[in-house]
């Protein structure tokens, strides 16, 4: 993120790269980079003459050097963005020539998302020396909650910890998604609100008593009537709650209780960084250790491994996922 407000900082001075090859698996930041070049850069005037969209599965490395070869009309500059350049992939070598002697006059932008190029490699050197290379990597899953709170402080929102795993529950590691979910709670919400698991709840459509999260927090607690009203709720929804996504995440859940019995160093930090958790929810964990000693975690583990395969439909014998779900307890809390 620091390395994106350099890259709009820079350009905002006035320090624009004749070439921005914006790459890797995390799409958000190349969108927002490629979207601020093509807004910024050149006036509304300008860019009816100077600004050109190509997309990588219509073109070829000559027709974008061609485009980047020309003049600009009546302004200082023209821009050429291409999106969808990773379909370019197995010809992208060919922009080295152009970019050992880019034209000072272009500014030209690739958008090669969910790909990176070779580092070692010498069209990536001249890219990189003669204009900008700039990776954007995903994030690990205890790293967006951070991520969330950063985006929603410098548009002056706060949120609660439980809404913000909620988000990264049910929306992974996908940023795009998420940042669009938090622009829906930011039209009806003032600035200055704090998000809370209700505003998620009655906003974006999550239950925040019907969800993974509270399984797994009633499975931790030992708490077999919440554990089971949930499953029941999730067996009446099963488009909403699929059963392969809830025993991978409730078989997850186990793991990390694993890796918290085998650490040596139980210091908050260690564990919370170790578990890839938010130390919020350290003490859901906490109790769900003392209620799972490690060879009944192990056991678990091994029970779980059969139900995720039974819900892919491997020996099921036609059990229903409410029926699974069941079984699942069952094991967990025998």
């Amino acid at each position: 993120m620091d390395e994106v407000v350099k890259i709009v900082n820079d350009i905002k001075a006035g320090n624009i790269k004749p070439i921005y090859f914006l790459m890797g698996e995390e799409p958000y930041y190349i969108d927002k980079l490629s979207n601020y070049i093509e807004e910024t850069i050149l006036t509304e005037e300008e860019k009816g003459f100077n600004q050109s969209v190509l997309y990588g599965r219509d073109v070829s490395i000559e027709d974008i050097v061609s485009t980047a070869k020309r003049y600009p009309m009546m302004a200082e500059r023209q821009v050429v963005i291409v999106k969808e350049a990773q379909e370019l992939s197995r010809t992208i070598d060919k922009i080295e020539r152009y970019a050992e002697n880019p034209m000072s006059t272009t500014v030209l932008v690739f958008c090669y998302k969910y790909k990176t190029l070779d580092k070692r490699k010498k069209v990536t050197k001249v890219l990189a020396k003669n204009g900008l290379v700039y990776e954007s990597k995903k994030l690990y899953e205890n790293q967006v909650g951070d991520w969330i709170k950063r985006v929603l402080a410098g548009k002056k929102y706060a949120i609660e910890p439980k809404a913000s795993a909620m988000l990264v529950e049910f929306l992974g590691t996908d940023l795009s998604r998420i940042n669009n979910e938090l622009e829906k709670l930011k039209i009806i919400l003032p600035i200055g609100s704090t998000i809370t698991a209700h505003h998620i709840e009655e906003n974006i459509g999550f239950s925040k008593d019907f969800n993974v999260f509270e399984l797994r927090k009633a499975i931790g607690e030992r708490n077999q009537l919440k554990a089971y009203t949930i499953a029941e709720n999730f067996a009446q929804n099963p488009k909403e709650n699929p059963l392969v996504m809830t025993t991978g995440l409730v078989f997850s859940f186990f793991i990390q209780l694993l890796k918290y019995h085998g650490l040596k160093d139980k210091n908050p930090k260690n564990v919370a960084s170790v578990l890839g958790v938010n130390p919020y929810f350290l003490k859901d964990y906490d109790v769900a250790v003392k209620n799972y000693p490690m060879k009944k975690v192990s056991q678990i583990i091994g029970s779980l491994r059969v139900i995720d395969v039974k819900s892919k439909g491997v020996g099921a014998n036609a059990l229903s996922n409410g029926d699974l779900l069941k079984e699942m307890l069952f094991q967990i809390f025998k």
